[in-house]
């Protein structure tokens, strides 16, 4: 044997192995794991895959919540009529209740992923909700408030811009918080968006008009004043009168809270940000885009989000369709 061929030789002689696998199990069984130490593994895994904190708050809290309001303890224990008597004892709108279930199906979905579960039991545990026709911001909703807002004043000009660039762009209210100059190509007027701001986190390019231009770079202009005088350091577009990021949290946001205000001080029921970029999507629609093109600026990761998100009931989808006759 030469040299080399030695070094990878094993010449001591071992202790056969074969037996001490035979009890080895790469996940455990649902009667050795409790759900409290299942959801913390889950948790886990969420924070080392990247999903958002929000999504990581809302399993902890609904999970925790089923747990508790049934008295359980191990995964075993989770039957299917556990999770009706959940659903039975909750006192929420439908709509609520349909929203902590697909919260709890998808922490049992990630079970059955780690190999907790033999089969999705729950699958057949539904909520049914009536799809009302949610209404989209209008051209002319847009106008009024736009009109009644005063742009020589710093916050009803943050506010008008962010109202505009919403409608126009179809941008969401928290990548709005986290934009920052960097992501604004005002040669190209058109919105870099990188995936670190984006929900999906995939990049995006948005087009924005003249007049969101001219919004844009006087607002960023202000806001070098402001952050010098209170001596703040960031590039955020939208800040506060501080200098101040305008969002210190997902349920925190203070154009979010301005836009509420304004729609009750002024009689808008469609002004706010979901609304806002509802009547992106519709205008777009009526304007000839394809579903793919309006779902891509959207930022949803499929055309079925898209379509439910549009909210067309039967005499619009009859209008849309006898343009083709």
């Amino acid at each position: 044997m030469t040299r080399k061929k030695k070094i990878f030789s094993i010449e001591e002689s071992l202790p056969d192995l074969s037996g001490m696998f035979n009890n080895f199990s790469a996940s455990p069984k649902p009667k050795q794991i409790t759900i409290e130490k299942a959801l913390k593994i889950i948790l886990r895994q969420m924070e080392v895959s990247g999903n958002r904190e929000r999504t990581i708050s809302d399993y902890d809290l609904h999970v925790s919540h089923f747990k508790e309001s049934e008295e359980l303890t191990y995964l075993h224990e989770i039957t299917y009529e556990s999770i009706h008597l959940w659903l039975g004892n909750m006192d929420v709108s439908a709509q609520t209740r349909l929203t902590r279930l697909k919260c709890l199906k998808a922490f049992l979905s990630r079970c059955f992923d780690n190999g907790w579960f033999e089969s999705k039991f729950w699958k057949n545990v539904k909520v049914k909700v009536d799809n009302k026709v949610k209404e989209g911001a209008t051209d002319q909703e847009i106008k009024i408030l736009l009109s009644l807002l005063d742009l020589t004043d710093f916050v009803q000009l943050r506010d008008a811009t962010s109202l505009f660039l919403m409608y126009k762009t179809g941008m969401r209210v928290g990548t709005l918080a986290n934009l920052k100059e960097e992501h604004i190509d005002f040669n190209g007027e058109l919105l870099r968006l990188s995936g670190e701001i984006v929900k999906n986190r995939e990049p995006l390019l948005l087009p924005f008009d003249e007049t969101l231009a001219q919004l844009l770079s006087v607002l960023v202009n202000k806001n070098d004043e402001i952050r010098r005088a209170y001596k703040k350091d960031n590039k955020f577009v939208f800040i506060t009168k501080y200098g101040n990021q305008i969002a210190t949290g997902p349920s925190n946001n203070n154009i979010q809270k301005r836009l509420n205000r304004y729609a009750r001080e002024y009689g808008l029921k469609n002004i706010n940000p979901q609304a806002l970029r509802r009547g992106f999507a519709k205008s777009l629609l009526e304007k000839g885009a394809n579903l793919t093109d309006i779902s891509r600026a959207l930022g949803h990761s499929d055309l079925s989000v898209t379509t439910k998100y549009l909210y067309l009931d039967k005499n619009e989808v009859a209008k849309n369709l006898r343009r083709f006759l």
